[in-house]
Parts: C-alpha cells; structure tokens; sequence
C-alpha cells in the first residue's frame, strides 16, 4: 500500500513550495498527471492560492461542492489538479501552467478562458472495430473513426464542462508552440521545423534561437490563450 505522504525534501522541483518548513507533503492521488506535472487540490488551495489556513479548511471547501477540475465537480483533496487544468473555486477560475523557472503556477482566468482547455496527443492505437483511440497528456483517452484526423505532437482543444473536442491545432512549421521541459521551460516561440528520428533518439524540433526535443513542445493557438503575462 503506497503513502499518501511524502517528504518535503524529496517532492517534485515542480512544486513552489518551501522544502524545510514542514517534514511531510501530501502526494497527488494516482490520476493523469505525472507527480512532477500536478499537484494535490488541498495544497494548491492552501498553500498556493491561499484561500484555506489549513488542510482540514480545504476539505470543507472541496465538500461545499463549489470547487471543481475542468468543469467537474471534485471533492477529493488529494485530486492532481495539472498542465492546462481549469480549477474553479466559486467565481474564480485558475489555470495551471509552468512558469520560466519551471514551477506549477495557478493563474487567474476569465469565465470565457476556462470555457476551454489545450490537451497534447501523446500517442494513438487502433481498437476494437477498427476505431482509434486518441491519448492525451492529461491521461484521457478519446475515440476517432479517422485515423489520420490527429497525429502526436498536435493538440486538441476541449469545451468545458461537455469534454467534447471544439478545435485543433495540427504540430507543424510555423505554429506556435509552448515549452514545457529544457532550458527554455515556460517560454512560446514559433516552429520552424521539425526533424523526425529513424531511430531510438527523440525527435527534435528548431526553433529560430535554440532547438529542443519534440516531447517539451506543446501546440497552442497564440500567446493569449495562456495567462503567461504575469512575471514572477
């Protein structure tokens, strides 16, 4: 039986979080996200929003029924709240990105903004039926009758709270795209190409200053479709 707890000392860099102040941390529950790319709704609403002085203040606030992920009612503090997730709490809606130093950040959106959420396509495999199943960064699956309708390395934009994909944005010269690993974390710039490995090593994608590997690059339609502004 895995803890629900981990220490300070040994949580992901990821997490703005002090590392001496306390021993113990809460883990994510396992979810979508990898550990390193979420964080645990009762911390964020504690210890990063501010909005609760302790644990057991988020677990009212969660039990209100007025806190949700991606339009979803959540009442489970432990939740993995990730990259492009919406939280809302009450009126306020926030969406988790990385800043430049490569830190989850929460930030303030508007109701239209958290109509929507950016999901990557990880990867796709063919099912039952001749179908095609979609997986996405986020770890939902969906199913397509068009194999070649979405590739990896695109992203799919998805309505809130219906979960139904409302747009796309094909992986290609030009686009512009987010960072999300490698020294230029939490920065966009825009594709000027890509080069695709025949072997073992990753694929990698130029930018004009710098190239990166294919796996950091997340397709978005344009800068404000991020709430990237704020500087830390």
């Amino acid at each position: 039986m895995s803890s629900s707890h981990m220490k300070r000392l040994t949580m992901p860099r990821s997490w703005p979080l002090t590392r001496k102040t306390d021993i113990w941390v809460q883990k994510p529950n396992p979810g979508g996200h990898s550990d390193e790319m979420c964080m645990p709704l009762g911390l964020i609403l504690r210890d990063v929003l501010g909005l609760a002085h302790s644990q057991r203040e988020a677990k009212r606030m969660v039990a209100t029924r007025k806190v949700m992920v991606d339009g979803r009612i959540e009442t489970d503090v432990g939740r993995g709240v990730g990259l492009m997730d919406v939280l809302t709490v009450g009126e306020d809606n926030f969406r988790c990105i990385l800043d430049q130093n490569g830190k989850l950040r929460y930030r303030s959106i508007s109701d239209k903004a958290a109509a929507s959420k950016l999901c990557r396509v990880m990867g796709k495999n063919t099912i039952r039926g001749g179908k095609t199943q979609i997986h996405l960064h986020d770890g939902r699956n969906i199913i397509v009758e068009d194999a070649k309708q979405y590739n990896s390395g695109d992203t799919l934009v998805i309505s809130l709270p219906d979960q139904e994909v409302s747009g796309h944005h094909a992986f290609g010269e030009g686009v512009q795209a987010y960072l999300t690993g490698g020294s230029h974390i939490g920065t966009t710039a825009s594709v000027v190409s890509r080069d695709i490995k025949r072997s073992s090593k990753a694929n990698e994608v130029q930018f004009e200053d710098f190239g990166t590997v294919a796996d950091y690059v997340f397709v978005i339609g344009a800068d404000k479709d991020l709430p990237l502004e704020v500087k830390e």
